[in-house]
């Protein structure tokens, strides 16, 4: 798919943001191809809604104990994404997942990273699970996000080493710092040149 001007970037949090800011900084440059004109989170007093409101963007929250069940919340979210009409939608450490409305809106447009090299580790603990099973490479995964839990099709990955004396923590960090960079390469990319999703196959550009 191919836009016109700067790709609509609609970016969904959860906490302090550090991945919405490196991405905000990103999009300062008209070269990125791309810009994020809201930031939506699932809580509200957060740091990353402080991050988005600094730079000038429109937020929205929605949280699901203000819902009746969880099919409400995901049509309300849906609804809020879809008044900014992005080109890709982001779940940058957005900790809920979507439901079949948001899903049959933003299906091959919504993108999520994962801290550990899928179909290898998928969930909540990826480093800690990795380390548990004595990997020596780990990394980060770029996805389209699906109605499973981390198995969506496969945009990018990079590896980090696992070291001898790493702790979850260590790797943690380490693997961060890779899976930020990844993102804001691939988001770029995807903003300036499109893609495209054959079976399980995503080709950028």
């Amino acid at each position: 798919m191919t836009t016109r001007g700067p790709s609509k970037l609609v970016v969904l949090i959860s906490g302090s943001g550090s991945n919405l800011q490196a991405l905000l900084d990103a999009c300062a440059d008209p070269a990125y191809g791309a810009q994020v004109v809201a930031v939506g989170a699932d809580r509200d007093r957060i740091a990353g809604l402080d991050r988005a409101t600094a730079a000038g963007v429109p937020v929205f929250v929605h949280k699901v104990a203000d819902y009746p069940d969880r099919v409400a919340w995901d049509l309300a979210l849906t609804q809020s994404v879809r008044e900014y009409e992005p080109d890709l939608v982001i779940s940058a450490g957005f900790l809920k997942l979507v439901g079949k409305a948001f899903l049959a809106e933003y299906g091959g447009r919504y993108i999520n990273t994962h801290n550990a090299l899928l179909p290898s580790f998928p969930g909540i603990h990826g480093p800690r699970d990795a380390l548990a099973y004595g990997v020596k490479i780990s990394g980060a995964t770029l996805f389209v996000v699906d109605d499973g839990v981390d198995t969506g099709q496969i945009i990018a990955q990079v590896a980090v080493p696992v070291l001898d004396d790493d702790t979850e923590e260590t790797l943690t960090e380490r693997i961060k710092e890779a899976e930020r960079a990844q993102l804001v390469e691939y988001v770029g990319r995807m903003a300036r040149n499109g893609w495209t999703i054959s079976g399980r196959k995503v080709t950028v550009g």
